[in-house]
């Protein structure tokens, strides 16, 4: 239903992990793109217990397809890898002696990484797909996109809340309960609700620590958590010197702005509402992460701000571009100010204010103000000085 712009195509041809959250469409891309591969998925119980009981079962196999097809298969799929982390050692010893190229798809990496999995020694590419992006969506909505979320099953979806409300139970029972990341489901679900209420500003733990009723520790680990497991991540403070005194703290964005709207119990995105001004420029966070996540040289994102209250949303490439991000249909010079004092300490080849503004237009000083459907063209169509 939707074009992927994730390029699975590897030159020469490579081994990779493909990660990504539940319903971003990992098992879809793969079998409408490679619907001849041998594919092996974990969540099948019967499949998960031949192979946790004999992972040699895996190099038979593939002997099998070699002699059947006359020649080495590949790639070959392991769905859902991070469930069986023993069959990686065999994984290995495939590509190093056979020459076999593996995609080994999954929603988390941390049980790989904590228990000490075979990772097969820089030999596979990482990759990541995230949810829909507007350059893959026909017709593509705002309003849905930030009521629904950009799931391909929400996004579609004519009620997207039971779709929300399933998915957390989910995660929450197969990422976090079943893997016993944390034994205080309870404390965890209501950290997620309290962290939702935070989405895209600066941390403070301490706060979050107080209504969760948790140690600091505990809510760092939370955070470890989230991040481990693809639902969020963090946008570092740009550090640079700068003559003005900056906060350094990171920001904390959820993956989905959909389901931060169920955790927070946001209710109905209105423009001119505080939640839809957030929404907004989570929504366009998650452009600019899928953008940087799918081209191939990954530009850094930081965020930049002042203790005396001057900020820009979005810095990419070390400073190249600086964006802003107002959900305003008439910007004014106010919404400028954080531009102008980033551009007095540093230099960008770009200055951008992003809003929902009608028309594009450029100020005197060489600040451009965008309505959001032109700043999303012009990166999908890589037109920043991001390299």
């Amino acid at each position: 239903m939707f074009d992927r712009i994730l390029n699975l195509d590897r030159h020469p041809p490579q081994s990779c992990f493909l990660w990504g959250p539940r319903q971003t469409g990992k098992s879809t891309l793969l079998r409408a793109r490679l619907p001849n591969a041998p594919y092996y998925d974990l969540l099948r119980a019967a499949e998960f217990r031949r192979l946790s009981a004999n992972p040699g079962l895996l190099r038979e196999e593939c002997a099998a397809w070699a002699l059947a097809g006359g020649k080495r298969p590949g790639p070959v799929i392991i769905d859902e890898v991070q469930k069986l982390p023993e069959l990686l050692d065999e994984v290995h010893s495939l590509m190093s002696r056979e020459g076999l190229q593996f995609i080994l798809c999954g929603s988390s990496a941390r049980k790989l990484i904590r228990g000490g999995g075979n990772l097969l020694g820089g030999r596979a590419a990482r990759l990541e797909l995230f949810p829909l992006t507007s350059a893959e969506i026909p017709d593509f909505s705002l309003e849905r996109a930030l009521n629904h979320g950009l799931l391909p099953p929400h996004y579609v979806a004519e009620d997207p809340i039971p779709l929300l409300d399933t998915y957390l139970g989910e995660y929450l029972r197969e990422e976090i309960l079943a893997e016993s990341i944390t034994r205080n489901l309870p404390a965890f679900q209501r950290f997620l609700e309290v962290a939702s209420l935070a989405n895209g500003q600066v941390v403070n733990f301490s706060s979050i620590a107080r209504d969760v009723g948790l140690s600091m520790p505990s809510i760092r680990g939370y955070f470890e958590i989230l991040t481990d497991t693809l639902i969020g991540c963090w946008v570092p403070a740009w550090r640079k010197r700068v003559k003005r005194r900056v906060v350094e703290s990171p920001r904390f964005f959820f993956f989905d702005v959909g389901v931060v709207n169920d955790l927070a119990r946001r209710g109905a995105m209105r423009p001119g509402s505080a939640e839809f001004g957030a929404a907004f420029e989570h929504f366009l966070f998650m452009e600019i992460r899928a953008h940087a996540g799918y081209r191939r040289n990954r530009y850094p994102i930081a965020y930049w701000r002042t203790s005396s209250g001057f900020e820009v949303d979005f810095v990419l490439a070390d400073g190249a571009v600086a964006i802003e991000v107002k959900s305003t249909e008439n910007p004014t010079s106010d919404h400028l100010r954080g531009l102008r004092a980033w551009r007095d300490e540093q230099k960008s080849k770009r200055l951008i204010l992003v809003s929902r503004a009608p028309r594009m237009r450029k100020t005197e000083d060489g600040i451009e103000i965008m309505p959001w459907q032109s700043f999303l063209r012009q990166l999908w169509d890589d037109e920043y000085p991001l390299d």
